[in-house]
């Protein structure tokens, strides 16, 4: 029996969402494909808006680049207001001008808001791989990324220089999106010494000394992120694991280390966090909490963070009641949490 014309309108409407929420994977593809190109860059460096034949001209390609190819991509970049289109009065050809957007996947703008890195990373093969094992994982357990690739994004990154080096720029780029916010954190002020325990090459450490040039701090990671650590004036680099022990100091940070993690190791570099302060010491954490709203839903961005902490480890994003859990059982009785400093992001503060 055929529907009605008043029947079929919702199931299209459906489908419109559906094909909406397939088809997502575009936007992150024709940014990478942007970033890959420089063509934020390009277009940043003329004085001026630019035609396709410029911008063409300038990708640095071993044949001359496909135009046509070229424009569609533009076209799209447009269509989502990366760049803009910008009025020709004296030619027909479309004149390509820059947008406030297109200043974040620029390769050269402020390291301090530049997203590029983590679009390079969170794009590549290797990283988009373990996308593809989530319902495997349902049906017999274990980790994405390990399912993809044999090993956890951690041992992968000690054993390829590429796939480290691409880590290490995305989580630079993470703490260069938080440092302004971070580094005004009212709690730096009366440290006198501080670990940034997983702070990979410094990035984040190197801002609050900056800002409170007073406080003697450790960059604790890995060794063989330590290894590509550059030297940073007033901060000492110390490679060795979490789950063994933590250097000693007044005070501990932690950004977005937790979420990487189940429960029980949680709990374990907590432990181990809580044994390198004084009794007057705390553990600042800079993560994700998750928030119900009051229609039962939550932050899109929070949900989004925690499949990726799927694909890529075997942590979680946590709601306030199951970070109250771990910070128990490692030590921490009392906390207090700033909230959504960015992206669903808070600042934890916890005591013993």
């Amino acid at each position: 029996m055929a529907l009605s014309a008043e029947e079929m309108a919702p199931l299209i409407e459906s489908q419109r969402t559906i094909w909406g929420l397939l088809l997502a994977f575009a936007d992150s593809m024709a940014i990478k494909s942007a970033v890959e190109l420089r063509l934020a860059d390009i277009i940043q460096a003329h004085d001026c808006p630019v035609t396709l034949s410029q911008i063409a001209s300038a990708i640095d390609s071993p044949t001359p680049p496909n135009t046509d190819y070229l424009r569609r991509i533009m076209r799209y970049l447009v269509n989502k207001k990366i760049f803009s289109v910008v009025a020709n009065d004296c030619d027909e050809e479309i004149l390509y001008g820059p947008t406030p957007l297109s200043k974040m996947i620029s390769n050269e703008f402020e390291l301090s808001l530049a997203v590029a890195p983590m679009i390079l990373f969170q794009t590549h093969p290797q990283t988009q791989a373990s996308w593809h094992y989530f319902s495997k994982c349902v049906k017999y357990g274990g980790a994405a990324f390990r399912t993809a690739h044999g090993c956890d994004a951690w041992e992968l990154a000690s054993k390829d220089d590429d796939f480290n080096k691409l880590v290490n720029n995305g989580m630079a780029c993470s703490s260069n999106m938080l440092v302004a916010i971070v580094a005004q954190y009212e709690g730096f002020k009366t440290i006198e010494s501080l670990v940034d325990v997983g702070g990979g090459t410094g990035t984040l450490l190197a801002s609050i000394v900056k800002e409170h040039p007073n406080i003697k701090a450790i960059n604790f990671d890995l060794p063989h992120v330590i290894a590509s650590a550059p030297e940073i004036p007033g901060i000492n680099h110390v490679g060795g694991n979490m789950f063994e022990t933590v250097p000693a100091g007044e005070a501990i940070i932690l950004k977005w280390i937790i979420h990487d993690w189940p429960d029980k190791e949680c709990i374990k570099i907590l432990k181990n966090c809580w044994k390198a302060i004084p009794e007057n010491g705390k553990v600042i954490m800079i993560d994700i909490v998750l928030k119900q709203k009051e229609d039962g839903s939550y932050c899109d961005y929070g949900l989004k963070f925690d499949l990726i902490m799927f694909a890529h480890t075997t942590g979680k994003e946590r709601t306030e009641q199951e970070w109250k859990h771990i910070l128990n059982e490692g030590g921490f009785t009392r906390y207090k949490i700033i909230p959504d400093i960015l992206l669903s992001t808070c600042i934890i503060e916890a005591c013993p």
